[in-house]
């Protein structure tokens, strides 16, 4: 069900313009089922908080982590945030795997081109996280690129351009025909925490708070998780 929350919400703000939502690159496809008529900024989620710090127009910020959004608040910049996601990390391979990596462990075998998120960029973060837990962390020295954000990686290996590299399992569905996936073990998993927070002197605060609320509502909900988010009880 795609809802137009801005023009919802009615009143002279309407007429200004979409809502801005800027959200992480992995919100990509589900945000826009949420509210088709919003205006999107989907990239890495310190990107946009930098983009928001130097004065962005946003309304609403809808990171891969917590730690954006806190230290936005903690600023004064955006309003206090709410959970309203959570996901997993998978390791994905092209389909004729080249590198014939079976297992997380395989990515440190010497000549594996490995692809993932910068430092600073939520997924690269919870990359290096899975990789120190299983002791892994020698992987870093095949890495071949470090993106920007998720879509980044995933087009990396979807591409053929890359061996192996770390993404949200619910990045592996716009790229399956050309991917598979490696489950990681559940006790390396990291705590992955999407928070989303109206912008403080946004000109669009009815929209935007409607936005956070369908969000976390029944029906944001259920979109999330036929996304393959996993949404807090």
């Amino acid at each position: 069900m795609l809802l137009g929350l801005a023009s919802a919400c009615g009143g002279d703000d309407a007429e200004d313009g979409p809502l801005d939502v800027y959200a992480a690159a992995s919100l990509a496809e589900v945000f826009p089922q949420i509210d088709a008529a919003a205006r999107f900024s989907f990239a890495g989620s310190d990107e946009l908080a930098t983009q928001i710090r130097e004065g962005a127009p946003a309304d609403v910020y809808a990171a891969a982590s917590s730690k954006y959004p806190q230290e936005l608040f903690e600023e004064g910049l955006v309003e206090e945030p709410a959970t309203f996601a959570s996901n997993r990390l998978v390791l994905i391979v092209p389909r004729a795997n080249p590198a014939a990596i079976e297992s997380v462990e395989d990515v440190v075998q010497r000549g594996t081109r490995l692809v993932v998120a910068a430092e600073g960029v939520p997924v690269g973060d919870y990359t290096r996280t899975v990789l120190e837990t299983l002791g892994l962390s020698a992987a870093l020295d095949n890495v071949v690129s470090n993106e920007d954000d998720v879509k980044g990686v995933a087009g990396k290996v979807a591409l053929g351009e890359a061996d192996a590299g770390f993404v949200y399992s619910t990045d592996v569905t716009p790229v399956a025909d050309r991917v598979l996936a490696i489950e990681l073990p559940d006790d390396a998993q990291p705590p992955i925490e999407y928070q989303v927070a109206v912008v403080d002197g946004t000109d669009d605060e009815e929209a935007a708070r409607a936005f956070v609320d369908v969000l976390r509502s029944e029906t944001g909900r259920a979109a999330l998780e036929r996304a393959g988010f996993v949404v807090p009880r």
